[in-house]
């Protein structure tokens, strides 16, 4: 590593830790030359991965705008903003472990709906009239019914 300070490339960590988060490693570093002391951080590089769009049109995938539209589903709902930051966290590290360079957005609607549909069940209605594009009265009557069913189902908590 390169010291910011006089450029020489010899320096030496002095001491090595993980981040809070746990992503990345800080390193206390000495340049061997002038002395001084910087921090450097060690993460791990992540293939950006590319959405495709329902109209075939491509962009880089962004944590924010799923983090905006899970939001905007959980809106007035009692969903705390730490289990949409679990989601959000849990998606994106599942897109990450599929190993794709590009992931359809259909795919990633997909994710979101299922964990709407354990979290709160108007968020999920909400994000599926969205997501699905309801064009009348009679296609939401269809979601509902469907995760009513489900919820019959499944076992009471």
């Amino acid at each position: 590593m390169k010291c910011p300070f006089c450029a020489n490339p010899d320096t030496k960590v002095i001491d090595s830790r993980p981040t809070e988060e746990g992503q990345a490693i800080r390193r206390r570093r000495e340049c061997e030359s002038c002395g001084r002391r910087f921090t450097t951080y060690e993460t791990i590089e992540e293939i950006p991965i590319m959405v495709v769009k329902k109209d075939g049109s491509r962009e880089a995938f962004d944590r924010n705008k799923l983090m905006t539209g899970i939001i905007k589903a959980c809106e007035k709902r009692p969903v705390p903003i730490a289990d949409i930051e679990k989601i959000v966290t849990e998606i994106e590290s599942g897109l990450n472990n599929l190993m794709k360079k590009e992931m359809d957005s259909t795919i990633i609607g997909e994710f979101v709906m299922e964990h709407l549909k354990n979290l709160d069940d108007v968020a999920y209605v909400r994000f599926a009239s969205v997501y699905r594009q309801f064009t009348d009265a009679e296609s939401f009557r269809q979601e509902v019914e469907k995760l009513l069913e489900n919820g019959k189902k499944k076992p009471k908590k």
